[in-house]
């Protein structure tokens, strides 16, 4: 059966918000096909399948950071209300009050995604306390490999070349040159 999603198109839906994975309303109404306003009034009418842990409503620093990361969230920065975010519950839950045979499907493939992002989260871990278990038994002959391991493992930023200071040390140089000319 051909995915009615791309699991990667969730995978770019899905984002981390106060230490959990959750999807926003506006994303999770447009996988089912319907209107944002629409999935949430039907949250509201269900208010007992959806306690703690399941859903919440960002606040304004964290509505900034999910525009900031998601370009098509952009339209969020005017709206007067703050989006509610969906943990992997409350996308699961979120089939029982959403019941048309296309929220069944899209839901399924959500969860699917859901699993395959812990699954490689698990794996990512064991790989890591292996390297360390290891590091701890190899000498120092080892060290660079793992030091070149550890580096390819752990995402880094792009190293940020300082302006300022090349700047100087090029107006240094010149004005050396001139000096000896």
């Amino acid at each position: 059966m051909k995915a009615l999603i791309p699991s990667e198109i969730i995978e770019q839906r899905i984002f981390l918000v106060r230490g959990e994975k959750v999807m926003i309303d506006r994303h999770l109404a447009e996988l089912y096909d319907v209107d944002t306003r629409t999935l949430n009034q039907a949250v509201k009418r269900n208010k007992e399948r959806f306690p703690e842990g399941f859903m919440f409503q960002l606040s304004k620093e964290e509505r900034g950071e999910v525009i900031t990361i998601c370009d098509n969230l952009s339209s969020l920065r005017f709206a007067r209300t703050f989006p509610f975010a969906f943990t992997e519950l409350g996308v699961a839950m979120l089939s029982s009050v959403l019941k048309s045979k296309r929220a069944i499907q899209v839901n399924i493939q959500i969860m699917k995604t859901f699993v395959h992002l812990r699954r490689m989260s698990s794996e990512n871990k064991e790989l890591s306390l292996r390297l360390e278990e290891l590091e701890k038994k190899y000498d120092r002959q080892f060290k660079i490999v793992f030091d070149i391991l550890n580096q390819l493992l752990t995402p880094n930023d792009p190293p940020k070349h300082r302006m300022g200071f090349y700047i100087k040390e090029k107006a240094a140089l010149y004005s050396a040159k001139k000096k000896r000319n």
